[in-house]
């Protein structure tokens, strides 16, 4: 986990590409007549800089998600007292729910970083695995 004030390095080369739009004209839906262009900018690996923020995303969970969660639960905390058929059915619920479970627990917490690179770039909303510390 990247902190606030930490010196990072960039993991792997970069590129940005986008719509352009020379300063002071609006950002809004731009046309080729209003001045806005394609351009890309390479960043190499390497390249260092310092963390400004830090934002955690919390992913919501689906259906299938906390329906795991609550037939989890009630298997953990009522199965030793069901009938052995209602326990075995449970646990059939739960297991084919499962695959959900994991997938949410591997993308539950999303992190990005605002980082302002020493070359003057700043890269916003960037994943955290993005970079490693320098």
């Amino acid at each position: 986990m990247l902190n606030v004030g930490q010196r990072v390095r960039l993991a792997a080369d970069l590129r940005l590409a986008g719509s352009v739009t020379p300063a002071g004209e609006p950002a809004a839906e731009e046309t080729e007549e209003t001045g806005a262009f394609t351009a890309s900018v390479s960043l190499a690996a390497g390249v260092e800089g310092t963390v400004e923020r830090v934002d955690e995303h919390h992913r919501r969970q689906s259906h299938e998600v906390g329906e795991y969660l609550r037939l989890k639960s009630l298997l953990d905390d009522f199965g030793h007292q069901m009938p052995p058929e209602s326990r075995r059915q449970l646990r059939e619920q739960v297991g084919a729910l499962e695959e959900h479970w994991t997938a949410h627990q591997r993308r539950m917490l999303r992190v990005t970083v605002r980082v302002r690179l020493d070359n003057g770039f700043v890269l916003d909303d960037a994943p955290e695995e993005a970079f490693t510390s320098a």
